[in-house]
Parts: C-alpha cells; sequence; structure tokens
C-alpha cells in the first residue's frame, strides 16, 4: 500500500465540527484511503474534546475570549502550524474558505515547497458583499460599508491572486466549477466534490414519530437551517397554496436559526399569513431525532433560494432525504435539478410558490406511488453521493496531484 498523505488543512471552523465535509469525509473516510489530516480550526465550546476527535491525525485550535482577541488567537495558531511543517512529513497545505490565511499560507508553502490546495464551499466575498449591501440599503453604517470594501477587497486577491496560484482548486459543485472557468482558471485544475451522506450512519432502522398533536394529519417537513438569507417565507406562500386542497396541511421546520431573531421572524411571517397553527419549528435536534420527525411526515420540501450564491451550492438536505426514501420536492438550483433527473426518486419543481405546491400535492394525493418512486433514491445515493463514494475519489484526486511531492 502506498504511504499515508499527510495534509495539513487550515479552516475556519471551531472544532470539533459539525459540517459533514469536513468531519465526515475528512475525519472518517479519507483515511480508509491513506490520506491523513492534521486540522486547525477555532476553538470551541468542547474544549476537553481530545486531539484525535472525529478521526483527524491532528487537532489544534485556538482560543477564546473577545472576537478580536479569538481571531488574532487563530492566525497565530495558523501562522505556528504553516511555519512548523516540514516538506518531508507534509504533502500539501489546504486552506478551506479564507482569503487572508490563504495568502500567508502560499507565502510559507512556496518557501517551503509544499504544494498549495484551496477548497472553496462558498462564496464568502459574494455573501459578505450581498449582504453588506443589503445592510446599507436599509440602514447606512460605517461598518456596513467596511463590510463591503472588505468583501470587494477579498475577492480580487481570491480570484487575482490566491486561485490562480493555487495548486488545485476544490469546489463544491459543477456549477461552481463553471463559475470558477468563467473567472480564467483552467479546467484541469479544478474538482467538483459536491456534499453527500454518510450512508452508514442510515444503515439502522429509523421509526418515523409524528409531531405531537398532527397524528394523521399531511405533515410537510423542511430539514436544515432558518436564516432570513433562505427565504423561507415562499414555503408559506407554497403551503397556503397546498391548503387551498388539503386545509389541514402543515409544515414542520426541523431545525433552527444562528441567530435568534431570523426564527422569530419567520413565526411572524407565518402569523402574518394565518399559519400560525400549521407551522411549527423544532429547534436543533441531534440527527437521529430529526430523521425521526422527518420520517413521520408525508412529503419534504429542499427549497434553496436562486441567485449567484445559492446556484453554485450542493444542499446536503435532498440527499438525506433520497437516502431516507422519502418523497420529496427540490426547486430547480443546478445541483439538485441534476440529482433528481440522475435519481428519478423526487420532483423537481420551479422556484415558485404554485410549482412546490403543485409538486407537494402530487404526493399527497397518492402516497403510495410517491412512496415507490421515492424507494430508488437510497440505491442512488449510495451509488453516487454517498461519502464512501466521494471519499474514494477524492483520495484518488489527491494521489495524482500529490503522487511526486
Amino acid at each position: 500500500m502506498d504511504r499515508p498523505l499527510q495534509i495539513l488543512q487550515l479552516v475556519p471552523e471551531t472544532l470539533p465540527t459539525f459540517r459533514a465535509d469536513v468531519a465526515t469525509l475528512f475525519g472518517k473516510y479519507l483515511p480508509r484511503h491513506g490520506v491523513q489530516c492534521h486540522v486547525v480550526g477555532k476553538g470551541g465550546t468542547d474544549a476537553a474534546a481530545p486531539a484525535g476527535a472525529q478521526g483527524f491525525a491532528s487537532v489544534r485550535r485556538s482560543g477564546g475570549g473577545a472576537r478580536w482577541r479569538r481571531e488574532l488567537s487563530f492566525a497565530w495558531l495558523c501562522l505556528r502550524a504553516l511555519l512548523g511543517m516540514k516538506r518531508g512529513a507534509c504533502d500539501a497545505v489546504q486552506v478551506r474558505d479564507m482569503v487572508s490565511i490563504g495568502l500567508l499560507a502560499l507565502a510559507v508553502a512556496r518557501l517551503k515547497g509544499v504544494p498549495l490546495l484551496y477548497w472553496v464551499s462558498y462564496l464568502m466575498s459574494e455573501g459578505r458583499i450581498e449582504r453588506a449591501r443589503a445592510d446599507l440599503a436599509r440602514r447606512p453604517t460605517w461598518r456596513a460599508r467596511l463590510v463591503l470594501l472588505k468583501g470587494q477587497v477579498e475577492g480580487w486577491l481570491l480570484y487575482r491572486v490566491l486561485l490562480p496560484r493555487a495548486e488545485h482548486v476544490f469546489v463544491q459543485s459543477e456549477a461552481m466549477a463553471a463559475l470558477m472557468r468563467a473567472r480564467g482558471l483552467p479546467a484541469a485544475r479544478l474538482s467538483a466534490v459536491p456534499m453527500g451522506v454518510d450512508m452508514e450512519v442510515l444503515a439502522r432502522d429509523i421509526a418515523p414519530r409524528a409531531w405531537p398533536g398532527w397524528e394523521g394529519r399531511p405533515v410537510l417537513a423542511y430539514l436544515g437551517t432558518l436564516d432570513r438569507a433562505r427565504g423561507l417565507e415562499r414555503l408559506f406562500d407554497a403551503l397556503l397554496l397546498v391548503r387551498q386542497a388539503r386545509p389541514e396541511a402543515c409544515l414542520l421546520l426541523i431545525g433552527g436559526a444562528p441567530q435568534a431573531q431570523d426564527e422569530a421572524a419567520l413565526l411572524a411571517a407565518a402569523r402574518e399569513r394565518g399559519l400560525a397553527d400549521a407551522v411549527r419549528v423544532t429547534g436543533w435536534l441531534p440527527s437521529a431525532q430529526a430523521w425521526e420527525y422527518l420520517l413521520g411526515a408525508q412529503a419534504a420540501v429542499s427549497y434553496v433560494p436562486r441567485g449567484a450564491l445559492y446556484d453554485v451550492s450542493s444542499p446536503t438536505k435532498l440527499l438525506e432525504y433520497l437516502a431516507l426514501g422519502m418523497p420529496c420536492v427540490g426547486n430547480d438550483i443546478p445541483d439538485q435539478a441534476a440529482v433528481l433527473a440522475a435519481s428519478g426518486a423526487g420532483w423537481l419543481s420551479a422556484s415558485t410558490p404554485q410549482a412546490m405546491a403543485d409538486a407537494l400535492l402530487a404526493i399527497l394525493r397518492d402516497p403510495q406511488a410517491a412512496r415507490a418512486r421515492a424507494a430508488a433514491g437510497p440505491r442512488f445515493i449510495d451509488a453516487q453521493r454517498s461519502y464512501r463514494v466521494l471519499g474514494a475519489a477524492v483520495a484518488q484526486r489527491y494521489r495524482a496531484l500529490l503522487g511526486d511531492h
């Protein structure tokens, strides 16, 4: 067997992390293929977690305190990790979604003769610019202007300096790869690694559970984050249309919002539409419990707003619906459209409330046929979008890129 590859990975997440594309891919599946990941991240609440937690070869975390102190501590930790890496013991350094740290890593990696890889899971600069412009439209402040300037400067540095000089760039989806090619990056230096599902975790039996008080009612479910940027009010509009045919229909939002005010605003929007008794928010739940409530519903929906930021995303929720054999509807962002077309296991709709309502009603009108169609989902996910398959493909890519190093 080839010797294990050693990758120093700098990530912006707190550790331990609950991001599947970090914890599951790099901590569980890549080590099975001889790829060891040494992670440097930010300090989280579980400071007592062991260094080898989540399957990583090693874990280093920065300190806490005020925000400026946390950021400074993290930058200093990244610098120490970069300066301490040795070419014979480190095959590559990989930075995820951080421009300033990426530039620092680029400089040190060039000095040490170690390849730099960059992982783009989200268009951070574009997201910062979009949020700042929205804030400026509501209330012009110097902070919003500074955030806008930061996003613009970081975007220029990312596309003009950092990515063109990286050895290889991993992106979240084929749509994001197309965007990068349009910005001048050669196709040969791009690899799309979409989100996946850990089918080993889903292999155990999961008993459906009805939301208390909603037993026997047609329940629609959404699994995921509820932050304001998701535009989930559109699901309320779809629910109103569904209730014209099925007045007892209700919507269970399985998840929570990072900001409490976002969840409060979402519930207020439900009340404004007369849906106070037809919408519930579970809050964040352990995965097993969330899946129980999901399977207790009659249909699931994965709505992702269209636009530059989310059109290049790779949502996990639709994949989990399919992996669980859940009758589901996904709107037409590119990754969801590709998955639904290839699997034949769900319903693809346009992003309008009427289109989503029509697809959801098709499921509710013939539940038996919907379950039969959804039965193709687990096989498709296991063969195409499980982390078992993705891990093998990413490991092979690393071997091809770093074999001569």
